[in-house]
Parts: structure tokens; sequence; C-alpha cells
């Protein structure tokens, strides 16, 4: 009505039943306080009492110095110790389990991987032929890893394993497992060195 205009909305049920139930929640709280006040013990000792001083006319805890003897400094470094050693031995399995994944065959800086084949005759070199003797196609001959035998490409089409944009395709994931590898290694000594730095700290205690 236009008479009440002034006096704004009109308060809704919803309105009136949200502020009634912040009323009493509000008025509860209070009440729990007056019990917990009325309860309590006048002759009762806080640590607070001696671990707060006024400064402005505000009680402010004071933080007590932090006291660590040498024996709790060993077992804190100890604990440090384990904690990185678990981390480096976890490093290690991802290594060994991406190294098989990659099918490293020699160790890091050899040459490249050869195929050593011992024949008896003269006409056996003559006749030997590598693609045969790999069960292989001729165009696969020179791969070392992910190379199909004839009877699995007979199976099945190896998703494209002679289509370049494929190869391509597996080379560049193999230079990221690679990329992976060398940053785990890394990783790896960064940690056996932060071992050993605090292994010599916790005996020089």
């Amino acid at each position: 009505p236009a008479a009440r205009t002034k006096l704004g909305l009109l308060e809704k049920k919803k309105d009136y039943r949200l502020r009634a139930h912040d009323y009493h929640k509000k008025q509860n709280a209070l009440r729990a306080l007056q019990k917990k006040a009325l309860d309590k013990n006048p002759d009762e000792f806080y640590f607070k009492m001696i671990r707060s001083e006024l400064k402005d006319g505000v009680h402010v805890i004071k933080q007590p110095k932090d006291e660590v003897t040498p024996e709790q400094v060993k077992l804190m470094r100890t604990q440090d110790i384990k904690y990185v050693e678990m981390k480096r031995v976890a490093e290690v399995k991802k290594i060994e389990r991406l190294k098989a994944e990659l099918h490293l065959l020699e160790a890091a800086g050899s040459g490249p991987a050869r195929h050593r084949f011992f024949l008896d005759t003269a006409r056996q070199v003559q006749e030997f032929d590598i693609a045969t003797h790999l069960d292989t196609v001729p165009e696969l001959v020179d791969r070392v890893y992910n190379r199909p035998t004839i009877a699995t490409l007979q199976r099945e089409t190896l998703r494209g394993a002679t289509d370049p944009a494929h190869l391509k395709k597996l080379a560049q994931q193999r230079k990221n497992q690679y990329d992976l590898l060398r940053q785990r290694i890394e990783r790896e000594k960064a940690m056996f060195v932060i071992t050993q730095k605090i292994q010599t700290r916790k005996d020089l205690l």
C-alpha cells in the first residue's frame, strides 16, 4: 500500500525465519558462555596466566623460545635422511623401469647397437639375408626397438608400423622418454648429494 511505502519492502515469512534463527543462535551462544563463566573455578590455573603479558591494555601470549637439544636435532636429521633416501630409492626404481621401456641395449656413451652373426662358410656369408634371419621385412632391419616379425605384420597392421607419420610419432615419444630419463637421473643424483650433506652435518654434532 502507498501508506507504508516509507517503511520499505514488506518482510517475507522466509526472511523472518532466517532472522529469528540467527537471533536464537546468538542467544544460545551467549547463554553457553554465561554458563561457562559461572561454572569456572576461580582457583583454576592456566599456563596462559604465566605466558601472557599486558601490552597497551591487551593480553598478548608470549611465544616460548624453542629449546632443541642436540639429540633432538640428530633425530630430526635422521628422519630427514630416511625421507630423502626413500624418495631417492623410488626415483631409482622409476629410472630402471623407464630404461626397460626404452630397451637400452648398451650403457650411456657407447656406440650404436650392433648385431653379430657367426657363419661357418663363405657361401653362407654370400647367401646370408639379415631380414630373413631376423624374421622381418627389409624396411625394418635397421630398427633396434619395436621391430615386428613377419608373423606379427601378417597378424595385424601394427598400427601403421611402416607409415612415416607413425614412425615420426614413435621417434618423438622415444625422445621424450629419453628426456624424462635424463631428468630422473639428475634428480636421483641431487637427492644422493642431499643425503650425504645431511649425514655429514649429523656426524658433526
